[in-house]
């Protein structure tokens, strides 16, 4: 009863994975974005995404669970239960389990780690399960790679997830928006995943616009 409740208080669920790869701007437009649009987030933040953060954005966040969820609230200006972060073995939650998992995924940013993990079907952790849940049930899964070069592996690596119906979208903003800041360019990145999944906005300029 209560996630029925909480379904029909946000527009729609999604469950966003967060990993050690550089690019904290990016998730953390990202999640703003989404709570901005009424969506209810599941946040899999992982150990590496936390020093990363620390080290991009100068940001500590609590690692205690609920010390974490009272303020990601009060960062991001959220509604109840609107930001459910959870811890990296929570096996026992929505996410980990096809019968009610969030039917679409964002990483952002994905490791190359995270998505050889997922391209092979492991789940060491909860947001390699949590994309094995999408994969299985035939989800919208969005990986977003930060990095360069590319390995052969890690290209062929990515060639396994965009075969099983994965959307690649390495985090390479373009620049006919004329940027004049790194938010510019963050937000352009944000604004193309948030049209993969459907969610209607006015982050940035379109091209010809």
């Amino acid at each position: 009863m209560l996630k029925e409740v909480l379904q029909e208080e946000f527009s729609e669920q999604i469950t966003l994975g967060v990993t050690g790869a550089s690019g904290s701007g990016y998730f953390l437009c990202l999640l703003q974005a989404l709570v901005n649009n009424n969506c209810q987030v599941y946040l899999l933040l992982s150990d590496a995404a936390k020093i990363v953060l620390k080290t991009e954005v100068d940001e500590d966040w609590p690692d205690e669970l609920v010390a974490l969820n009272i303020f990601l609230a009060k960062r991001f200006n959220a509604k109840d239960k609107q930001i459910i972060a959870l811890g990296s073995k929570d096996w026992f939650s929505p996410v980990a389990s096809g019968s009610s998992a969030p039917k679409k995924m964002v990483i952002c940013p994905c490791s190359c780690g995270t998505f050889a993990s997922i391209s092979q079907g492991l789940s060491n952790n909860l947001i390699e399960r949590a994309a094995d849940v999408i994969l299985k049930e035939r989800g919208l899964l969005i990986i977003t790679p930060r990095e360069t070069p590319f390995s052969t592996l890690h290209i062929r690596n990515m060639l396994t997830l965009s075969e099983l119906g994965v959307t690649i979208m390495p985090l390479a903003p373009g620049f006919y928006h004329q940027p004049k800041s790194i938010e510019d360019l963050q937000e352009f990145m944000v604004a193309r995943l948030l049209d993969h999944l459907k969610i209607d906005h006015q982050i940035s300029k379109r091209w010809c616009e």
